[in-house]
């Protein structure tokens, strides 16, 4: 079983989606803890390190093989925390990182809340640092566009983002901060990349599971 830890329950279909698409089989189970990211965005990340801590060996105690947290805010946090935890816990945007810097060093992360650039910045240069790349990282937050998610229109705030992205012109990439802005990527019409977390986050999560892929011939 893969446990997810997600901040708003948006996710939950999201997630369930890609599994269906992606990983038929995978026993998904979600944690929705929207109270860590408020006090993530009030007080700092570091300041949920135990919250976080707790909600892990919660997942741990339910029968989980792996952890996927899928909040860019807590990722690293997640990571940190679950250190010594048991089972491997994934920050779901760390493949959308690396993709970033594969793709080019001038990379744009759009965010439709301040807290998110520090981490996403962050994990981008560490992803840089890994590959030996050099890379310039540059925010841009969406205007508006949280309002719109904390108001349930979803089609106002996929807009809002993909209008953003078009706008984009001077980098090699450009990442959604979050994912729930991964819908955007539908509505873009830039020529620069556009890249989201949660397939291939998933896809990482699935793999730490231990989920063996249906389509992989096992030779049997």
């Amino acid at each position: 079983m893969l446990a997810l830890l997600h901040t708003s329950p948006v996710h939950i279909p999201v997630f369930d989606a890609l599994r269906d698409e992606d990983h038929p089989g995978l026993e998904l189970r979600h944690f929705v803890d929207g109270s860590l990211l408020d006090r993530a965005r009030a007080e700092g990340p570091e300041a949920v390190t135990d919250d976080m801590r707790a909600v892990l060996r919660r997942a741990v105690a339910a029968g989980a093989r792996a952890v996927l947290c899928t909040c860019s805010t807590l990722g690293g946090v997640a990571e940190s925390a679950g250190a010594g935890i048991g089972v491997p816990v994934l920050r779901g945007d760390r493949p959308m990182a690396a993709g970033a810097v594969a793709t080019g060093s001038r990379v744009v992360v759009l965010g439709t809340v301040e807290s998110t650039f520090g981490p996403t910045v962050s994990l981008i240069e560490e992803e840089a640092r890994r590959a030996g790349r050099p890379v310039d990282v540059r925010t841009r937050l969406v205007a508006g566009a949280w309002r719109c998610f904390e108001t349930g229109d979803m089609d106002g705030y996929a807009r809002l983002v993909a209008s953003a992205a078009d706008g984009v012109t001077d980098a090699d990439a450009i990442v959604l901060a979050q994912p729930s802005m991964a819908p955007a990527r539908q509505l873009t019409t830039t020529a620069v990349p556009v890249l989201s977390s949660p397939r291939q986050g998933l896809a990482a999560g699935a793999k730490a599971a231990g989920h063996l892929d249906p389509s992989v011939d096992s030779g049997e």
